[in-house]
């Protein structure tokens, strides 16, 4: 699959994720409206960007500079890689 390099899709790309994101948060606060659950969702979402940052951040600038990662897929097929 081609890389998507074009600037005016991936503004929408990123917008359409953030309005998924804000989508799936207000219905699950709708559903159930209390400090507990949006304690536990921001918990959540934050923890979930971390992998996230690691996997592109952390390994890009920090452990192998040379290899540039184009997804989750493609880190995955990093770590089986150096596994073996």
């Amino acid at each position: 699959m081609k890389d998507l390099t074009n600037k005016r899709l991936l503004f929408l790309k990123g917008g359409l994720f953030l309005i998924l994101g804000l989508l799936g948060g207000s219905m699950l606060l709708l559903r159930s409206p209390n400090w507990t659950s949006a304690v536990l969702l921001v918990v959540t979402v934050w923890a979930f960007c971390r992998p996230y940052y690691f996997a592109f951040y952390v390994i890009e600038n920090y452990i192998d500079s040379e290899f540039r990662f184009s997804g989750l897929l493609s880190f995955l097929r990093y770590l089986m890689r150096r596994r073996q």
